[in-house]
């Protein structure tokens, strides 16, 4: 009985991200509306769009093979079970021993990979430019992220993403290379999710697209889950921040309807907090040139490098 209410539980905070994803889409828009003095879309728009291209037919170019029918089911696949590992309420999961840090970075990988696939699979100019651009940040930010978790696993002894999580959340020890993890996971992030001043999301600039360049002949509801696999890879990299870097309120399974229902409460703020610094973000700066991307994240990269090699030093002494 035990086990079949914990997989009712688990598949219950799956829902809840894939439900929550586009909300916080929405969110992030409406912020950066409020701060530039607009009115902005409402919040349930990217609801609104998702049905409207779901109803949509799908055009496909004539030379498109059958890779390309198949990558929006494998982007949102991989995306989707990489965003359940997360333990964004409780940490005792069913699947905790698959929640491997390394593992989610490999889905994510494998979703880029596909989706450039995509880009060079028609032959456009457009998206063979996206898919080389999204290669180089992936070649700077994967090494990025690796550095991250070697430095997080030195500092709770593990890479299993749950055990990372209610480490953080028993400890309280400022480390300096805590904090130059949290600096570069934070650039990471904002390069993977294709944001300002890596990329532009709401840009149709032909020379400065990435992201959207690789999806430009998408439509119905191929579109439409690629959208919707970009929200939750958003949703899950504000989630992995929250729970480890912020890991207030987190509960378990078996921590009673209440402690669920704080640990709730704290993830849907922290994920309206984060989503609110992004807004803020945006707005505040502007978007680099593509030859800067490189220089940005090898910052970020160094940040990592660094933090993994005092967590090393540190451990020597």
């Amino acid at each position: 009985m035990a086990v079949v209410r914990d997989l009712v539980a688990d598949f219950a905070q799956v829902l809840l991200v894939l439900l929550l994803a586009p909300l916080l889409t929405g969110f992030v828009r409406k912020v950066k509306a409020r701060l530039t003095r607009r009115k902005g879309p409402p919040l349930i728009q990217p609801y609104l769009n998702l049905a409207r291209l779901f109803r949509k037919d799908v055009v496909l170019a004539q030379n498109a093979s059958w890779l390309f029918r198949a990558v929006p089911y494998l982007v949102f696949a991989f995306t989707l079970v990489a965003v359940s590992l997360v333990p964004t309420v409780a940490t005792e999961r069913p699947f905790a021993l698959a929640a491997d840090f390394i593992a989610i970075v490999a889905l994510l990988a494998s979703a880029r990979f596909f989706l450039a696939l995509a880009g060079l699979d028609i032959g456009t100019a457009f998206g063979g430019i996206g898919s080389s651009r999204e290669v180089m940040i992936a070649s700077l930010a994967e090494p990025a992220m690796m550095m991250v978790i070697f430095s997080l696993g030195l500092i709770a002894g593990t890479t299993n993403l749950s055990a990372i999580v209610a480490f953080m959340a028993s400890h309280v020890d400022v480390e300096v290379s805590f904090g130059l993890a949290l600096v570069g996971f934070i650039m990471i992030a904002i390069a993977e999710n294709a944001r300002i001043p890596v990329d532009n999301p709401a840009t149709h600039l032909e020379l400065t697209m990435v992201h959207e360049a690789m999806v430009l002949e998408y439509s119905g509801r191929h579109l439409a889950l690629i959208e919707w696999a970009a929200s939750l890879k958003l949703l899950l990299y504000i989630s992995l921040l929250a729970c480890i870097f912020a890991p207030w309120g987190i509960s378990t399974f078996r921590g009673g309807a209440e402690a669920a229902l704080i640990a709730l409460a704290a993830y849907l703020g922290k994920v309206a907090v984060g989503g609110a610094l992004l807004g803020f973000f945006e707005v505040s700066v502007a978007k680099m040139r593509v030859f800067r991307v490189p220089e940005f994240l090898g910052a970020a990269l160094m940040l990592a490098f660094l933090a993994t090699l005092l967590r090393l030093v540190a451990r020597s002494l």
